[in-house]
């Protein structure tokens, strides 16, 4: 990769803002659980488009995290399509968004158009509505299967709202796990969002996959690096040469070293000097032995 090359990566890097005054965020191995399953989940809804638009379609997903509903609201256009859901014993609602214009174009391909045109960015018709409620039922049994367990409940479509700012799916302060994506249908690319009422999910995640006690953090970090492998170096007095004897030296020539025969060896970690060693024999092999440890604080 050249200059360029490597340039244009580090440009298309992208950042997340994190607010550490709120302390919502999810663990990691609550993460991994949540991205293996709207992976799954991906796979199974672009299956069921494919299958419906008899278009090749692949959804993608591109992230995973837990906002709150006003949050959430406020990152999407103002104008755009949210299938509001019931969830079973729940006051909160599901959220299935994505642009109007990209719910038209699956109908289009549905109701038997062979190419990907331009589409207005407006409400559903009567038939429209249906037929997007249809697609939206068999998701939403798509993503019961792929969460499993986290999701137990039945959940329905219930009303399809296109302001982003007035549909009231939650309080405003309540968390929600939100599934970013990708929808490839045909040549029409668009973005989609899913959001979960997070008090459905994390009681049980913590079932699914419990998280560690994090109260000996501090002392299982030190038990771990008190069994990292480190490199010990028995090494003689440094000596100096010039690039010019380095280029001439032959074999059978002898360099005279600076360190005295009588004088122990130096035990180095990282060529820092942790103690001196004689030299000794441990069987067939060669040892060292302590004779000197250096106080060193470093």
């Amino acid at each position: 990769m050249s200059v360029l090359d490597e340039r244009e990566v580090v440009r298309e890097r992208t950042v997340s803002v994190y607010d550490f005054r709120r302390p919502a965020t999810l663990a990691r191995e609550h993460s991994r659980v949540l991205e293996l399953a709207f992976e799954t989940y991906a796979r199974q809804w672009g299956t069921q488009l494919t299958a419906k638009v008899r278009v090749k379609s692949v959804v993608r997903l591109e992230d995973v995290s837990m906002l709150s509903y006003d949050e959430y609201a406020a990152s999407l256009p103002a104008v755009t399509a949210m299938v509001l859901c019931t969830v079973e014993g729940h006051d909160s609602k599901l959220v299935v968004q994505f642009p109007a214009p990209a719910a038209l174009g699956w109908v289009n391909r549905m109701l038997g158009a062979s190419n990907d045109s331009p589409m207005p960015d407006r409400k559903f018709t009567q038939i429209e509505q249906a037929l997007v409620k249809g697609l939206m039922d068999e998701a939403l049994e798509d993503l019961g299967y792929s969460l499993g367990p986290l999701l137990s409940e039945t959940v329905r479509v219930d009303t399809i709202q296109y302001n982003s700012q007035f549909a009231q799916a939650a309080a405003p302060s309540e968390l929600m796990i939100v599934a970013a994506f990708t929808m490839n249908v045909g040549d029409m690319s668009a973005p989609a969002t899913l959001a979960v009422p997070a008090s459905i999910l994390l009681g049980r995640l913590k079932k699914v996959n419990p998280t560690d006690n994090r109260g000996d953090a501090a002392a299982r970090v030190t038990a771990q690096l008190e069994r990292v492998p480190v490199e010990l170096s028995v090494r003689l007095s440094t000596s100096f040469v010039t690039p010019s004897q380095v280029l001439g030296l032959a074999v059978g020539d002898v360099l005279t070293l600076p360190h005295l025969e009588n004088r122990p060896f130096d035990l180095t970690l990282d060529g820092t000097r942790l103690a001196t060693a004689a030299p000794a024999r441990n069987g067939s092999r060669a040892a060292a032995v302590i004779v000197t440890i250096e106080e060193n604080h470093r």
